[in-house]
């Protein structure tokens, strides 16, 4: 069975959440819908990018990823990584994989709340994305924002703020590795410097700072048993730097 994956702006107060899985399952009753989040700030792509873009590869590969949200717009059936997207034609696309997308414009007559979740159900049941709307080449696109790295230095930036005020940048594990290999270093953010990394919070103790490595392998900064966020003055956009000795 095809499984469903749900992410949205929708909240929990509100019927909406319920309103689309009905209409899904009303269409094909033994779907089977896992939420991710419904807490995404609204209209906030990078927020809803992050989000997804964690998460999607631990699903089952034949996955179809859901967001939902404002319908107003055209929506978009795409195939990514052997897993398939509808979403708002509003950059996300771009922002969760550097794959390149085959995408199809999905046929939207009257009303795309209740069109949408049957083009969701008919897809779970093996319609083919190329059935349900046209081939596209263009569709809005951002450029994905990387960390720099030189032989002496890794520039970054927060990319995100999770529950806890754990501040999740764009460096990645891989460049850490190689450049940090028989090096010392200090990380520097806001007015703090570190000169190690940890493998687990508990390696610090309650009110100190941490910086590890997540399981998406970007450097994560926090404070144990603290909010890092509101603490440290750092927030989506502060700058992150390690600098390597000779």
């Amino acid at each position: 069975m095809t499984l469903i994956t749900f992410t949205s702006d929708f909240g929990r107060s509100d019927h909406y959440v319920a309103q689309f899985k009905a209409r899904i399952l009303s269409a094909y009753p033994q779907a089977q819908i896992v939420d991710i989040s419904h807490e995404i700030k609204t209209f906030n792509i990078a927020h809803l990018s992050h989000t997804l873009g964690s998460v999607f590869r631990d699903f089952p590969k034949g996955s179809i990823h859901l967001v939902g949200g404002n319908m107003q717009g055209d929506y978009l059936v795409a195939q990514i990584e052997e897993h398939l997207f509808v979403v708002p034609d509003n950059g996300v696309l771009s922002l969760i994989s550097d794959q390149t997308a085959q995408v199809f414009k999905l046929k939207v007559e009257k009303n795309p709340n209740k069109e949408i979740p049957t083009a969701i159900a008919q897809l779970a049941q093996g319609e083919k994305p190329e059935s349900l709307g046209e081939s596209i080449t263009e569709y809005k696109q951002y450029m994905r924002r990387k960390s720099r790295a030189t032989k002496r230095e890794i520039s970054g930036h927060v990319i995100h703020v999770d529950h806890f005020g754990n501040l999740i940048t764009n460096i990645e594990k891989v460049d850490f590795d190689i450049l940090s290999r028989s090096r010392n270093y200090t990380i520097f953010f806001a007015r703090e410097t570190v000169n190690s990394v940890q493998t687990s919070i508990d390696q610090v103790d309650p009110g100190d700072v941490f910086v590890m490595f997540t399981d998406g392998e970007q450097l994560m900064i926090g404070i144990n048993q603290g909010n890092g966020s509101q603490l440290l003055g750092l927030e989506y956009d502060s700058p992150v730097t390690i600098q390597f000795e000779e």
